[in-house]
């Protein structure tokens, strides 16, 4: 696929997006049955075990735990990540009503990112229910992070490509890490399950819409600013990243995580590494197609350790020889 979108082409895409918004559609609140028995959060249901998918799921560590203490640490990832995916999609929203605000009439952006703005809404009451519900009392993202998000909205009309590369480093991890647990083939608790199950299927048109905003408007930046954000855009990614993935340590000694393990998952350990490396794959596809791979931009992926073969389509499993 060629980088560079026409405008006209561009449009048709975000018409398909909008018209996929109108015809697949979830409420938080009717598409969940959140009383269903079935949901209910049993701190003895052995379905609350972290699959191997997540890095922690994976380690040495929790492995070897008693199943009472591997539950509890799986309602309790599911929440820290639940309020952080939470806490992304409200400054989603935040960045894209300013973004929006400026648009001319007859802007095909303007349907399709309100559409996007209420799918997120109905992201983050369910979100933050099943925070709500698992009793754990998270503050979601570090604080540094929580404090930042208060300025971070206003890139959405001061740096619009860098503040969608923003979205996409927030919704790329846990987008992976959520297919990654249905695919794993092990068993998951109904209620995260169910809320992946929504959270994919709306999400690949937020995914798409970013690449192919990004599509458009990269390649035509001046040259000055195209260069800055190749510089940016693997940076974006990785602290990004680490802010949705990384457990804050205080929070996961309150559970008994000791710090070396949160130090090894993260991403120390084989799992973990291969983890870091995955998660990146699509935008490594994108960032090579809208030449943002360069030869200042392709050792800072390298430093940050998520370089790596791109993708050859976009949400191609990862492929693993050992």
């Amino acid at each position: 696929m060629t980088a560079n979108l026409t405008r006209k082409l561009y449009d048709e895409r975000l018409r398909t997006l909008s018209e996929g918004s109108v015809n697949v559609n979830f409420n938080a609140f009717k598409d969940i049955q959140w009383d269903d028995p079935e949901f209910a959060v049993d701190t003895s249901d052995p379905r609350w075990v972290l699959t191997s998918a997540d890095a922690l799921g994976a380690h040495p560590w929790y492995r070897e735990q008693p199943l009472e203490t591997q539950i509890r640490i799986g309602i309790w990832r599911w929440a820290v990540i639940a309020k952080v995916g939470m806490q992304f999609e409200n400054i989603l929203m935040r960045g894209a009503l300013d973004y929006l605000y400026e648009l001319g009439n007859r802007d095909e952006e303007f349907r399709y990112l309100t559409h996007e703005i209420t799918e997120e809404t109905h992201h983050t009451q369910m979100f933050q229910e099943l925070v709500n519900r698992t009793g754990v009392d998270t503050a979601g993202g570090k604080r540094w992070f929580r404090k930042v998000s208060r300025f971070l909205p206003l890139a959405g009309s001061l740096y619009p490509e860098a503040f969608f590369t923003g979205i996409l480093a927030g919704e790329e991890p846990i987008d992976h890490l959520q297919k990654s647990a249905l695919r794993s083939g092990e068993p998951v608790h109904p209620l995260p399950q169910r809320i992946m199950q929504i959270h994919i299927a709306e999400e690949a048109r937020h995914i798409s819409f970013a690449h192919e905003f990004l599509r458009l408007r990269v390649p035509h930046m001046r040259k000055a600013r195209r260069g800055a954000l190749s510089v940016l855009f693997p940076v974006i990614m990785r602290v990004l990243c680490d802010v949705i993935m990384i457990p804050d340590r205080k929070s996961a000694a309150q559970v008994g995580i000791p710090g070396w393990v949160i130090k090894d998952v993260f991403w120390k350990s084989e799992a973990g590494r291969r983890m870091l490396h995955d998660l990146f794959s699509d935008v490594r596809m994108l960032a090579e197609d809208i030449g943002l791979m360069n030869k200042v931009s392709r050792p800072l992926w390298k430093a940050l350790r998520i370089d790596g073969r791109p993708a050859r389509f976009r949400g191609e499993p990862a492929l693993h020889t050992d």
